[in-house]
């Protein structure tokens, strides 16, 4: 469920690289607002900017000019350990390639960013069991990632994602990786977490995957020219 308050906002967000003596101007002047409980899908060819944008979002990259607020706070500007507290407490991530500990459990994978609240063991272990429930997973809790399908480990991926309760999601190319009966039921568990309210803010080549989204932005060469609304029944 929507609400009219802005969880994400951007004020013309740059981001260059330098590559020698070349500049890269990978993210151009991009203005956006996201709403609470909001699903808005990012959408561009290769080379767009669309995962730099992501990952400036998400607290993992620095602007090189432009603010960034979530919740209100401008994270901009802030020291690395700042960043750090903001991706622990207020931002879940998922990646295209999973990035789980192969030598931990589906259990222990999910439990893991918990461990940084200084959240009990028993504690950790009792929601890492509820979400990995919520994904369809709780009887494959004790399996480790080579014992999984690519399907399982996103779902344990999104589980882990949820653990530290953040407000805002972000994924980037969730379903790239899968073939397109897992995608279905990737996105499928998306939506699903997304109308308990979360707000989830998704990166995707695939216009199919992009149609569950309430609002789907185009990026081309940095910039965002384009933005539909989806007409979901």
């Amino acid at each position: 469920m929507k609400e009219n308050t802005v969880i994400l906002k951007t004020n013309n967000l740059h981001k260059t690289y330098i590559s020698g003596s070349l500049a890269v101007q990978a993210v151009r002047g991009i203005d956006l607002e996201v709403k609470k409980g909001e699903f808005v899908a990012i959408m561009g060819p290769s080379g767009s900017g669309k995962s730099t944008l992501l990952n400036c979002l998400a607290a993992i990259d620095v602007p090189t000019q432009g603010d960034i607020w979530i919740e209100g706070e401008n994270i901009a500007a802030l020291s690395d350990d700042e960043l750090a507290e903001i991706r622990l407490r207020r931002i879940g991530l998922v990646f295209q390639t999973f990035q789980l500990f192969e030598l931990l459990t589906a259990l222990e994978n999910v439990a893991m960013p918990m461990t940084f609240l200084k959240m009990q063991k028993k504690e950790r272990n009792e929601r890492a069991l509820e979400l990995l429930r919520m994904v369809g997973l709780e009887a494959r809790a004790q399996h480790l990632p080579s014992e999984l399908s690519g399907g399982e480990q996103q779902r344990i991926a999104v589980a882990r994602g949820l653990a530290n309760e953040p407000p805002i999601i972000f994924l980037d190319e969730p379903t790239g990786d899968l073939d397109s009966k897992n995608s279905q039921m990737i996105m499928a568990l998306l939506v699903s977490i997304h109308e308990q309210g979360k707000t989830l803010v998704m990166v995707t080549h695939d216009s199919d995957m992009a149609a569950y989204a309430d609002r789907v932005l185009h990026m081309i060469d940095g910039k965002v020219v384009n933005e539909e609304i989806n007409n979901k029944t």
